[in-house]
């Protein structure tokens, strides 16, 4: 059975002076100066990020035709995981104030860093921070290869359902193909018409692509080359599904006409994960997904502390907040597919 927003209604929130319920909440947030810019923050931390990305080639050209290579693509795929996740901030304007620098920042962290357009995912992700979990609505639970809710299970024909009846098994299997996934979108999204900009995209994909297999095949052996490619690839696909899997998946999803208000719309279909300061680092802050969701253009640095408000906030009005351990939110998002597949295994045994 589809998991909705009609069950449980959350109750009445107690009277509150004129304005919606998400209006101050912002107010809240606005008077603890977290809507306050970052640079030094975002300074040092591109800084880190840029000195990772350049070390970890330097390693890969010094080390040469080495099996060791392959603990070198290993980091590779930490460090293009974390440059995702610097784009996805440049992306969100936490990072500079104006679109231009912000698209700047994206195509060359994106395009020419990690081979992912920018102008693909900002169209995508646009769409889920619109209506999150809504199954017509939101990209990333539309049906592809998983199905995310049972009435997708009921519909679906061909490799999806094959796949739908053990997805929850399949999932962390699935994840070392996203990094190739993700590539393979990019460079089919130059076929739309409606992409921005794309000659600068498609140049900046072909200068990714032609560096990164170059090095490859240059330094490595053709056999090592593939092993390295496969290896970084799959790693960095599992690093990306791990980081974005906890946000949403197992969460409470939206049919037809259901649009709650905007605050509900994304804290009911939203998870935080509970962790210190390595939990933000691994998932370049995300694990504050609620707070995230509210206020995309919220400094990363800053979400720690506007949990504590919208925490509080929700509990005052009577939204329920959710919050669980990193391990738990993965076997939440787990035994939720699993459910979603039960039509179709019912479907094989029914004689």
């Amino acid at each position: 059975m589809t998991t909705s927003l009609r069950s449980p209604v959350p109750p009445a929130a107690p009277a509150a002076p004129p304005g919606s319920d998400f209006a101050r909440l912002s107010s809240r947030i606005a008077a603890a100066g977290l809507f306050a810019r970052r640079p030094g923050y975002y300074a040092v931390r591109l800084s880190l990020v840029t000195a990772a990305f350049a070390g970890a080639w330097t390693a890969f050209g010094m080390l040469g035709d080495s099996w060791w290579q392959l603990g070198v693509a290993a980091v590779l795929a930490f460090v293009f995981g974390q440059v995702t996740l610097v784009t996805h901030d440049v992306a969100h304007r936490q990072v500079f104030r104006r679109r231009r620098p912000s698209e700047i920042g994206g195509l060359l962290f994106g395009n020419l860093g990690v081979g992912m357009s920018y102008g693909w995912w900002m169209n995508k992700h646009t769409r889920h921070h619109a209506n999150p979990n809504h199954e017509e609505l939101d990209p990333d639970v539309a049906p592809d290869i998983l199905v995310w809710s049972q009435d997708q299970a009921r519909a679906a024909t061909g490799l999806p359902r094959f796949m739908g009846r053990h997805q929850a098994w399949l999932f962390f299997p699935l994840l070392t193909l996203e990094g190739f996934n993700l590539h393979v979108s990019s460079l089919r999204a130059l076929r739309s018409p409606a992409m921005k900009r794309r000659g600068t995209e498609a140049g900046l994909l072909t200068a990714h692509v032609a560096l990164y297999l170059g090095a490859l095949f240059l330094v490595l052996s053709p056999g090592k080359a593939l092993a390295f490619l496969f290896v970084h690839q799959a790693l960095f696909g599992v690093y990306l599904g791990c980081t974005f899997a906890p946000n949403h998946k197992g969460m409470p999803t939206l049919t037809g006409e259901e649009r709650p208000d905007f605050l509900r719309r994304q804290v009911l279909t939203s998870r935080n994960v509970r962790g210190g300061r390595l939990t933000d680092v691994l998932l370049g802050g995300l694990n504050y997904q609620i707070e995230h969701h509210l206020f995309p253009h919220l400094p990363t640095p800053h979400l720690r502390r506007a949990q504590l408000i919208v925490r509080a906030y929700c509990a005052e009005i009577g939204v329920p907040y959710h919050e669980t351990g990193l391990l738990s939110s993965y076997g939440e998002a787990l035994r939720h597919l699993h459910r979603v597949g039960e039509p179709l295994r019912a479907a094989r045994t029914r004689p």
